[in-house]
Protein backbone atom coordinates (compact mmCIF):
# COMPACT_ATOMS: atom_id res chain seq x y z
CA UNK A 1 0.00 0.00 0.00
CA UNK A 2 0.85 3.68 -0.10
CA UNK A 3 3.30 5.02 2.46
CA UNK A 4 1.66 6.88 5.31
CA UNK A 5 2.58 10.56 5.07
CA UNK A 6 3.07 12.76 8.14
CA UNK A 7 0.75 15.37 6.56
CA UNK A 8 -2.31 15.05 4.38
CA UNK A 9 -2.22 16.79 0.98
CA UNK A 10 -4.65 19.39 2.30
CA UNK A 11 -2.52 20.13 5.36
CA UNK A 12 0.67 20.23 3.31
CA UNK A 13 -0.81 22.72 0.88
CA UNK A 14 -1.97 24.87 3.78
CA UNK A 15 1.59 24.92 5.13
CA UNK A 16 3.08 25.71 1.70
CA UNK A 17 0.65 28.55 1.10
CA UNK A 18 0.87 30.12 4.56
CA UNK A 19 4.46 29.63 5.70
CA UNK A 20 6.60 32.67 4.91
CA UNK A 21 9.90 31.16 6.06
CA UNK A 22 11.89 28.31 4.47
CA UNK A 23 11.34 24.82 5.84
CA UNK A 24 12.27 21.24 5.00
CA UNK A 25 9.66 18.49 4.61
CA UNK A 26 10.85 15.02 5.64
CA UNK A 27 9.28 11.60 5.04
CA UNK A 28 6.88 12.91 2.39
CA UNK A 29 8.24 11.28 -0.78
CA UNK A 30 9.31 7.79 0.30
CA UNK A 31 7.14 6.11 -2.34
CA UNK A 32 7.96 8.46 -5.22
CA UNK A 33 9.57 6.63 -8.17
CA UNK A 34 11.51 9.85 -8.82
CA UNK A 35 13.73 9.02 -5.84
CA UNK A 36 15.44 6.53 -8.17
CA UNK A 37 16.38 9.27 -10.64
CA UNK A 38 20.12 9.18 -10.05
CA UNK A 39 22.42 10.12 -12.92
CA UNK A 40 22.97 6.50 -14.00
CA UNK A 41 19.22 5.93 -14.24
CA UNK A 42 18.62 9.19 -16.09
CA UNK A 43 21.48 8.41 -18.48
CA UNK A 44 19.83 5.11 -19.40
CA UNK A 45 16.46 6.81 -19.85
CA UNK A 46 17.92 9.49 -22.14
CA UNK A 47 19.55 6.82 -24.34
CA UNK A 48 22.47 8.95 -25.46
CA UNK A 49 20.52 12.18 -25.87
CA UNK A 50 22.68 15.25 -25.26
CA UNK A 51 21.79 18.13 -22.96
CA UNK A 52 23.46 21.47 -22.38
CA UNK A 53 25.84 21.91 -19.45
CA UNK A 54 26.97 25.26 -18.05
CA UNK A 55 30.60 25.30 -16.90
CA UNK A 56 32.14 27.67 -14.40
CA UNK A 57 35.40 28.08 -12.52
CA UNK A 58 35.80 26.78 -8.99
CA UNK A 59 38.01 29.70 -7.99
CA UNK A 60 36.51 32.08 -5.44
CA UNK A 61 36.49 35.78 -6.31
CA UNK A 62 34.75 38.94 -5.13
CA UNK A 63 32.28 39.05 -8.02
CA UNK A 64 29.47 36.61 -8.87
CA UNK A 65 29.97 34.29 -11.80
CA UNK A 66 26.86 35.12 -13.80
CA UNK A 67 25.64 32.84 -16.57
CA UNK A 68 26.86 35.33 -19.16
CA UNK A 69 30.45 34.57 -18.12
CA UNK A 70 30.14 30.77 -18.18
CA UNK A 71 31.01 28.30 -20.93
CA UNK A 72 28.52 25.86 -22.43
CA UNK A 73 28.82 22.35 -23.91
CA UNK A 74 26.42 19.74 -25.26
CA UNK A 75 27.08 16.32 -23.73
CA UNK A 76 25.45 13.08 -22.69
CA UNK A 77 25.06 12.15 -19.05
CA UNK A 78 27.45 9.27 -19.66
CA UNK A 79 30.11 11.77 -20.78
CA UNK A 80 29.33 13.95 -17.76
CA UNK A 81 29.81 11.01 -15.39
CA UNK A 82 33.09 10.02 -17.05
CA UNK A 83 34.37 13.61 -16.71
CA UNK A 84 33.29 13.94 -13.09
CA UNK A 85 35.07 10.67 -12.29
CA UNK A 86 38.26 11.72 -14.09
CA UNK A 87 38.14 8.93 -16.68
CA UNK A 88 40.65 9.14 -19.58
CA UNK A 89 37.83 8.78 -22.14
CA UNK A 90 36.76 12.37 -21.47
CA UNK A 91 40.07 13.68 -22.83
CA UNK A 92 38.58 13.74 -26.31
CA UNK A 93 34.95 14.44 -25.43
CA UNK A 94 32.98 17.68 -24.99
CA UNK A 95 34.58 18.26 -21.56
CA UNK A 96 38.14 17.83 -22.86
CA UNK A 97 38.95 21.54 -22.51
CA UNK A 98 37.78 21.70 -18.90
CA UNK A 99 39.91 20.33 -16.08
CA UNK A 100 37.61 18.77 -13.47
CA UNK A 101 39.81 20.13 -10.69
CA UNK A 102 39.24 23.68 -11.97
CA UNK A 103 35.67 23.60 -13.33
CA UNK A 104 32.21 22.50 -12.33
CA UNK A 105 29.38 21.54 -14.71
CA UNK A 106 25.65 22.15 -14.32
CA UNK A 107 22.74 20.93 -16.41
CA UNK A 108 20.29 23.41 -14.89
CA UNK A 109 16.71 24.44 -15.63
CA UNK A 110 16.01 21.35 -17.75
CA UNK A 111 12.27 21.07 -18.19
CA UNK A 112 11.33 17.41 -17.79
CA UNK A 113 8.50 17.84 -20.29
CA UNK A 114 11.06 18.78 -22.94
CA UNK A 115 13.93 16.36 -22.34
CA UNK A 116 11.57 13.39 -21.84
CA UNK A 117 8.96 14.42 -24.40
CA UNK A 118 9.16 10.93 -25.97
CA UNK A 119 8.63 9.26 -22.57
CA UNK A 120 5.58 11.01 -21.04
CA UNK A 121 4.97 8.06 -18.72
CA UNK A 122 7.97 9.19 -16.67
CA UNK A 123 6.12 12.35 -15.64
CA UNK A 124 4.10 10.36 -13.11
CA UNK A 125 7.26 9.52 -11.15
CA UNK A 126 6.94 13.00 -9.60
CA UNK A 127 3.84 13.30 -7.41
CA UNK A 128 3.26 16.86 -6.21
CA UNK A 129 -0.32 15.79 -5.46
CA UNK A 130 1.05 14.66 -2.08
CA UNK A 131 1.71 18.35 -1.39
CA UNK A 132 -1.85 19.35 -2.23
CA UNK A 133 -1.42 20.10 -5.94
CA UNK A 134 -3.40 17.43 -7.82
CA UNK A 135 -2.42 16.96 -11.43
CA UNK A 136 1.02 18.49 -10.94
CA UNK A 137 3.72 15.99 -11.89
CA UNK A 138 7.07 15.86 -13.65
CA UNK A 139 5.47 17.59 -16.61
CA UNK A 140 5.39 20.81 -14.56
CA UNK A 141 8.80 20.23 -13.00
CA UNK A 142 12.43 21.01 -13.73
CA UNK A 143 15.55 18.84 -13.47
CA UNK A 144 18.99 19.92 -12.18
CA UNK A 145 22.17 17.83 -12.54
CA UNK A 146 25.50 19.15 -11.29
CA UNK A 147 29.03 18.32 -10.23
CA UNK A 148 30.68 19.45 -7.00
CA UNK A 149 30.76 23.24 -6.79
CA UNK A 150 28.03 23.79 -9.38
CA UNK A 151 25.89 26.73 -8.36
CA UNK A 152 23.52 29.49 -9.31
CA UNK A 153 24.31 33.13 -8.49
CA UNK A 154 22.28 34.60 -5.64
CA UNK A 155 18.88 35.66 -6.97
CA UNK A 156 15.20 35.65 -6.21
CA UNK A 157 12.47 34.14 -8.35
CA UNK A 158 10.08 36.79 -9.54
CA UNK A 159 6.90 34.93 -8.67
CA UNK A 160 5.35 32.16 -6.66
CA UNK A 161 6.96 29.74 -4.25
CA UNK A 162 9.30 26.85 -4.94
CA UNK A 163 9.26 23.18 -3.90
CA UNK A 164 12.60 21.40 -4.33
CA UNK A 165 13.13 17.64 -4.04
CA UNK A 166 16.70 16.44 -3.52
CA UNK A 167 17.27 13.11 -5.28
CA UNK A 168 21.03 12.44 -5.35
CA UNK A 169 23.87 14.08 -3.43
CA UNK A 170 23.52 17.15 -1.23
CA UNK A 171 23.14 20.85 -1.89
CA UNK A 172 23.80 23.76 0.40
CA UNK A 173 21.18 26.53 0.29
CA UNK A 174 21.79 30.08 1.50
CA UNK A 175 18.47 31.88 1.82
CA UNK A 176 17.76 35.52 2.63
CA UNK A 177 14.32 37.00 3.44
CA UNK A 178 12.62 39.52 1.12
CA UNK A 179 13.25 42.22 3.70
CA UNK A 180 16.97 41.90 3.00
CA UNK A 181 16.57 42.96 -0.63
CA UNK A 182 18.32 46.32 -0.25
CA UNK A 183 21.25 44.61 1.55
CA UNK A 184 21.77 42.30 -1.44
CA UNK A 185 22.12 45.09 -4.03
CA UNK A 186 19.57 43.84 -6.60
CA UNK A 187 20.28 44.22 -10.31
CA UNK A 188 18.55 43.31 -13.58
CA UNK A 189 21.82 43.02 -15.48
CA UNK A 190 22.27 40.36 -16.71
CA UNK A 191 18.62 40.59 -17.67
CA UNK A 192 16.39 37.57 -17.33
CA UNK A 193 12.66 37.90 -17.42
CA UNK A 194 11.90 36.12 -14.17
CA UNK A 195 14.98 36.55 -11.97
CA UNK A 196 16.45 39.40 -9.96
CA UNK A 197 20.16 38.88 -9.31
CA UNK A 198 22.33 40.11 -6.46
CA UNK A 199 25.57 41.97 -7.19
CA UNK A 200 27.09 40.33 -4.12
CA UNK A 201 29.13 37.15 -4.31
CA UNK A 202 27.55 35.42 -1.32
CA UNK A 203 30.48 33.00 -1.03
CA UNK A 204 33.05 35.81 -0.81
CA UNK A 205 31.35 39.20 -0.40
CA UNK A 206 33.14 42.43 -1.23
CA UNK A 207 32.15 44.42 1.83
CA UNK A 208 34.01 47.49 0.61
CA UNK A 209 31.71 47.81 -2.40
CA UNK A 210 28.64 46.33 -0.70
CA UNK A 211 28.83 47.30 3.00
CA UNK A 212 25.09 46.88 3.63
CA UNK A 213 25.45 43.14 3.04
CA UNK A 214 26.64 42.98 6.67
CA UNK A 215 23.03 43.62 7.70
CA UNK A 216 21.62 40.61 5.84
CA UNK A 217 20.44 37.50 7.66
CA UNK A 218 21.28 34.18 6.04
CA UNK A 219 19.27 31.02 6.57
CA UNK A 220 21.57 28.12 5.64
CA UNK A 221 20.58 24.49 5.21
CA UNK A 222 22.03 21.38 3.58
CA UNK A 223 19.36 19.47 1.67
CA UNK A 224 19.78 15.68 1.55
CA UNK A 225 18.16 13.04 -0.69
CA UNK A 226 14.50 12.45 0.07
CA UNK A 227 13.91 15.90 1.55
CA UNK A 228 11.81 18.69 0.05
CA UNK A 229 12.66 22.33 0.65
CA UNK A 230 10.02 25.04 0.60
CA UNK A 231 11.41 28.32 -0.72
CA UNK A 232 8.75 30.94 0.05
CA UNK A 233 7.82 33.71 -2.34
CA UNK A 234 10.61 36.22 -3.08
CA UNK A 235 13.23 34.67 -0.81
CA UNK A 236 16.75 35.18 -2.15
CA UNK A 237 18.84 32.03 -2.59
CA UNK A 238 22.35 30.94 -3.53
CA UNK A 239 22.64 27.19 -4.08
CA UNK A 240 25.70 25.00 -4.56
CA UNK A 241 26.35 21.26 -4.96
CA UNK A 242 28.62 19.87 -2.26
CA UNK A 243 28.84 16.24 -3.43
CA UNK A 244 30.51 14.87 -6.60
CA UNK A 245 27.16 14.50 -8.37
CA UNK A 246 23.79 16.00 -7.45
CA UNK A 247 20.28 15.65 -8.86
CA UNK A 248 17.30 17.81 -7.88
CA UNK A 249 13.72 18.22 -9.08
CA UNK A 250 11.68 21.34 -8.45
CA UNK A 251 8.34 22.88 -9.31
CA UNK A 252 7.39 26.56 -9.08
CA UNK A 253 3.89 27.09 -7.68
CA UNK A 254 2.22 30.13 -9.24
CA UNK A 255 0.20 32.36 -6.93
CA UNK A 256 -2.66 34.78 -7.52
CA UNK A 257 -0.56 37.41 -5.78
CA UNK A 258 1.64 37.37 -8.88
CA UNK A 259 -0.88 39.13 -11.15
CA UNK A 260 0.30 42.59 -10.16
CA UNK A 261 3.93 41.48 -10.28
CA UNK A 262 3.47 40.47 -13.93
CA UNK A 263 2.70 44.09 -14.67
CA UNK A 264 5.91 45.11 -12.89
CA UNK A 265 7.92 42.59 -14.88
CA UNK A 266 6.48 43.83 -18.16
CA UNK A 267 7.47 47.41 -17.25
CA UNK A 268 10.97 46.26 -16.38
CA UNK A 269 11.33 44.43 -19.68
CA UNK A 270 10.31 47.53 -21.63
CA UNK A 271 12.88 49.70 -19.86
CA UNK A 272 15.77 47.26 -19.98
CA UNK A 273 15.28 46.28 -23.63
CA UNK A 274 14.76 49.86 -24.79
CA UNK A 275 17.80 51.29 -23.03
CA UNK A 276 20.25 48.43 -23.51
CA UNK A 277 19.27 47.86 -27.16
CA UNK A 278 20.14 51.49 -27.87
CA UNK A 279 23.72 50.97 -26.72
CA UNK A 280 26.59 50.26 -29.06
CA UNK A 281 26.72 46.42 -29.23
CA UNK A 282 30.52 46.53 -29.54
CA UNK A 283 30.96 47.66 -25.93
CA UNK A 284 31.24 44.02 -24.84
CA UNK A 285 28.46 44.17 -22.24
CA UNK A 286 26.56 40.89 -22.64
CA UNK A 287 23.54 42.18 -20.76
CA UNK A 288 21.06 39.52 -21.96
CA UNK A 289 21.15 36.28 -20.00
CA UNK A 290 21.64 33.11 -22.11
CA UNK A 291 18.14 31.97 -21.11
CA UNK A 292 16.74 34.92 -23.08
CA UNK A 293 16.82 34.19 -26.81
CA UNK A 294 16.71 37.80 -27.95
CA UNK A 295 15.83 41.35 -26.97
CA UNK A 296 12.21 41.82 -27.98
CA UNK A 297 11.07 45.00 -29.71
CA UNK A 298 9.36 47.92 -28.01
CA UNK A 299 6.09 47.12 -29.81
CA UNK A 300 6.08 43.53 -28.59
CA UNK A 301 7.01 44.58 -25.06
CA UNK A 302 4.12 47.05 -25.05
CA UNK A 303 1.78 44.21 -26.02
CA UNK A 304 3.11 42.18 -23.08
CA UNK A 305 2.45 45.08 -20.74
CA UNK A 306 -1.13 45.48 -21.94
CA UNK A 307 -1.75 41.75 -21.59
CA UNK A 308 -0.39 41.78 -18.04
CA UNK A 309 -2.58 44.75 -17.09
CA UNK A 310 -5.67 43.10 -18.65
CA UNK A 311 -5.01 39.85 -16.77
CA UNK A 312 -4.65 41.76 -13.50
CA UNK A 313 -7.92 43.65 -14.02
CA UNK A 314 -9.79 40.46 -14.96
CA UNK A 315 -8.53 38.83 -11.78
CA UNK A 316 -9.74 41.82 -9.74
CA UNK A 317 -13.15 41.74 -11.40
CA UNK A 318 -13.51 38.02 -10.75
CA UNK A 319 -12.60 38.55 -7.10
CA UNK A 320 -15.16 41.32 -6.69
CA UNK A 321 -17.87 39.22 -8.33
CA UNK A 322 -17.69 36.68 -5.56
CA UNK A 323 -14.91 34.29 -6.48
CA UNK A 324 -13.41 32.60 -3.42
CA UNK A 325 -10.73 34.66 -1.74
CA UNK A 326 -7.19 33.40 -1.59
CA UNK A 327 -5.40 32.31 1.57
CA UNK A 328 -4.22 34.68 4.29
CA UNK A 329 -1.04 35.37 2.33
CA UNK A 330 -3.10 36.54 -0.64
CA UNK A 331 -1.89 33.56 -2.61
CA UNK A 332 -3.69 30.66 -4.23
CA UNK A 333 -2.44 28.07 -6.64
CA UNK A 334 -3.07 28.75 -10.32
CA UNK A 335 -4.30 25.75 -12.26
CA UNK A 336 -2.04 26.30 -15.23
CA UNK A 337 1.61 25.17 -15.24
CA UNK A 338 4.30 27.43 -13.87
CA UNK A 339 7.03 28.81 -16.08
CA UNK A 340 10.21 30.19 -14.59
CA UNK A 341 13.05 30.48 -17.02
CA UNK A 342 13.60 29.51 -20.64
CA UNK A 343 9.96 30.30 -21.26
CA UNK A 344 10.25 29.64 -24.97
CA UNK A 345 11.08 26.01 -24.27
CA UNK A 346 7.60 25.51 -22.82
CA UNK A 347 5.73 27.96 -25.10
CA UNK A 348 5.17 30.46 -22.33
CA UNK A 349 4.77 34.11 -23.21
CA UNK A 350 7.18 36.65 -21.73
CA UNK A 351 4.33 38.49 -20.06
CA UNK A 352 3.54 35.54 -17.81
CA UNK A 353 6.45 35.82 -15.38
CA UNK A 354 6.83 38.35 -12.63
CA UNK A 355 8.97 40.75 -10.61
CA UNK A 356 9.43 41.65 -6.98
CA UNK A 357 6.82 43.76 -5.23
CA UNK A 358 7.41 46.10 -2.31
CA UNK A 359 9.22 44.69 0.67
CA UNK A 360 6.38 45.70 2.98
CA UNK A 361 4.32 42.93 1.36
CA UNK A 362 6.33 40.38 3.33
CA UNK A 363 5.76 40.83 7.06
CA UNK A 364 7.68 38.57 9.40
CA UNK A 365 5.34 35.88 10.74
CA UNK A 366 4.22 36.56 14.28
CA UNK A 367 5.12 34.12 17.03
CA UNK A 368 1.51 32.98 17.41
CA UNK A 369 1.29 32.32 13.67
CA UNK A 370 4.42 30.17 13.70
CA UNK A 371 3.04 28.23 16.65
CA UNK A 372 0.22 27.03 14.39
CA UNK A 373 2.71 25.49 11.96
CA UNK A 374 3.35 21.81 12.90
CA UNK A 375 7.15 22.00 13.12
CA UNK A 376 8.77 18.79 14.28
CA UNK A 377 10.63 15.78 12.86
CA UNK A 378 8.66 15.94 9.60
CA UNK A 379 8.76 19.72 9.04
CA UNK A 380 11.99 21.44 10.04
CA UNK A 381 12.26 25.22 10.08
CA UNK A 382 15.37 26.70 8.44
CA UNK A 383 16.58 29.10 11.12
CA UNK A 384 18.70 32.22 10.60
CA UNK A 385 22.44 31.88 11.06
CA UNK A 386 24.93 34.32 12.53
CA UNK A 387 26.41 36.36 9.70
CA UNK A 388 30.19 36.52 9.25
CA UNK A 389 32.30 38.04 6.53
CA UNK A 390 32.63 35.36 3.81
CA UNK A 391 32.65 32.61 6.46
CA UNK A 392 29.46 31.01 7.64
CA UNK A 393 28.40 27.85 9.41
CA UNK A 394 25.70 25.76 7.76
CA UNK A 395 22.83 23.67 9.03
CA UNK A 396 22.38 20.09 7.98
CA UNK A 397 19.10 18.22 8.15
CA UNK A 398 19.40 14.51 8.84
CA UNK A 399 17.65 12.20 6.40
CA UNK A 400 15.36 10.88 9.12
CA UNK A 401 14.29 14.38 10.07
CA UNK A 402 16.25 14.39 13.32
CA UNK A 403 18.17 17.15 15.02
CA UNK A 404 19.87 19.92 13.08
CA UNK A 405 23.63 19.46 12.77
CA UNK A 406 26.13 22.30 12.43
CA UNK A 407 28.98 22.05 9.97
CA UNK A 408 32.52 23.01 10.87
CA UNK A 409 32.82 26.74 11.48
CA UNK A 410 35.44 28.80 9.69
CA UNK A 411 34.99 27.06 6.34
CA UNK A 412 34.41 28.94 3.08
CA UNK A 413 31.12 27.71 1.69
CA UNK A 414 31.77 29.04 -1.79
CA UNK A 415 33.44 26.81 -4.33
CA UNK A 416 33.69 29.12 -7.29
CA UNK A 417 33.40 32.42 -8.92
CA UNK A 418 34.85 33.85 -12.05
CA UNK A 419 38.14 35.67 -12.36
CA UNK A 420 37.68 39.41 -12.40
CA UNK A 421 38.84 39.65 -16.00
CA UNK A 422 35.90 37.45 -17.01
CA UNK A 423 33.30 39.71 -15.46
CA UNK A 424 30.97 40.84 -18.22
CA UNK A 425 29.27 43.64 -16.35
CA UNK A 426 29.89 47.13 -17.70
CA UNK A 427 33.56 48.11 -17.60
CA UNK A 428 32.52 51.70 -16.93
CA UNK A 429 30.53 50.53 -13.93
CA UNK A 430 33.53 48.64 -12.57
CA UNK A 431 35.88 51.58 -13.07
CA UNK A 432 33.43 53.94 -11.40
CA UNK A 433 33.11 51.66 -8.39
CA UNK A 434 36.86 51.37 -7.97
CA UNK A 435 37.31 55.11 -8.36
CA UNK A 436 34.80 55.70 -5.60
CA UNK A 437 36.67 53.22 -3.42
CA UNK A 438 40.07 54.83 -3.98
CA UNK A 439 41.82 56.96 -1.38
CA UNK A 440 41.38 60.03 -3.59
CA UNK A 441 37.60 59.94 -3.10
CA UNK A 442 34.93 61.11 -5.54
CA UNK A 443 36.01 64.75 -5.29
CA UNK A 444 39.40 64.18 -6.89
CA UNK A 445 38.53 61.36 -9.31
CA UNK A 446 36.25 61.64 -12.30
CA UNK A 447 33.46 59.12 -11.73
CA UNK A 448 31.67 57.92 -14.86
CA UNK A 449 28.12 56.56 -14.59
CA UNK A 450 27.28 53.75 -16.98
CA UNK A 451 23.99 52.68 -18.54
CA UNK A 452 23.85 49.86 -16.00
CA UNK A 453 24.11 52.34 -13.14
CA UNK A 454 21.10 54.17 -14.52
CA UNK A 455 19.15 50.96 -15.02
CA UNK A 456 19.84 49.78 -11.48
CA UNK A 457 18.03 52.89 -10.30
CA UNK A 458 15.25 52.90 -12.89
CA UNK A 459 14.28 49.25 -12.42
CA UNK A 460 14.81 49.09 -8.67
CA UNK A 461 11.96 46.94 -7.32
CA UNK A 462 10.57 49.82 -5.24
CA UNK A 463 10.50 52.14 -8.28
CA UNK A 464 8.87 49.55 -10.53
CA UNK A 465 6.24 48.77 -7.89
CA UNK A 466 5.28 52.45 -7.70
CA UNK A 467 5.10 52.76 -11.50
CA UNK A 468 2.90 49.66 -11.67
CA UNK A 469 0.55 51.12 -9.05
CA UNK A 470 0.26 54.37 -11.02
CA UNK A 471 -0.45 52.52 -14.27
CA UNK A 472 -3.12 50.33 -12.66
CA UNK A 473 -4.76 53.35 -11.05
CA UNK A 474 -4.84 55.02 -14.48
CA UNK A 475 -6.65 51.99 -15.94
CA UNK A 476 -9.21 52.00 -13.13
CA UNK A 477 -10.22 55.63 -13.73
Amino acid sequence: GEDVKPFTPEKTKEIVMSLQQPAVFCNMVGNWPALHWNVNYLSAMLEGKTIQFRLGLKTVDLVPQFETSCSYVEATLEEFLAWSCGQPSCLSGPFSCYDYSKYWAYADYKYIARIFEDKPEIFQDVRWSDFGFPGRSGKESTLWIGSEGANTPCHLDSYGCNLVLQVQGRKRWHLFPPGDTSFLYPTRIPYEESSIFSKVNIANPDLKRFPEFRNSTAHVVILSPGQVLLVPRHWWHYVESIDPVTVSINSWIELDADHEARVEEAITRMLVCAIKSAENPSDGDLWLNPTEVEATSHEINLQYLNKAVSAYLKCQEASVSGQAHSSSTGARQRTNASCKRKRREVDCEPGSCTLLTQECDFPTPKAEELQKIPFGPHLIQVLPQSHKTSVMGAVDVESDGGDLLHENEGEHFGKLNCKRDRLLMSNDCERAAHQMDSDCGPCTSQTVLSTNDLLDCLVNPRVISLVAQLLLERMRV
